[in-house]
């Protein structure tokens, strides 16, 4: 998975770089992700771990050691704050779009 791979994120790749605004191990990503989401989005240890060996192999985040001796944290990296940027606009534009949409369903009301 390259930056240019990235393009177009997936949600549980888009999660977990929202969580790693602040560095953070595993287990609190995952926590975290539940939490931003109200427990709408839950993404399980398998999913989460996968994609974070994506994430590292494109250098959207980066591994250092933590307090514990077998822990890992994850941090973002500049390359991934630009990937969420983009998918930042990406999503805005498709939500502007399925706004005028459904405003003629609204009785023209841009909701």
């Amino acid at each position: 998975m390259t930056v240019s791979a990235m393009e177009t994120i997936t949600d549980n790749v888009y999660y977990i770089l929202v969580s790693l605004l602040t560095d953070k191990h595993g287990y609190l990503i995952m926590q975290t992700i539940e939490e931003l989401t109200d427990g709408e989005f839950v993404i399980g240890p398998a999913s989460l771990y996968t994609n974070l060996k994506k994430l590292l192999k494109a250098e959207l985040i980066a591994e250092k050691p933590g307090e514990k001796s077998n822990q890992k944290v994850y941090s973002i990296t500049s390359s991934g704050i630009e990937a969420l940027r983009r998918e930042v606009k990406r999503k805005e534009k498709m939500v502007k779009l399925a706004r005028q949409g459904l405003a003629s369903f609204d009785g023209g009301d841009d909701k």
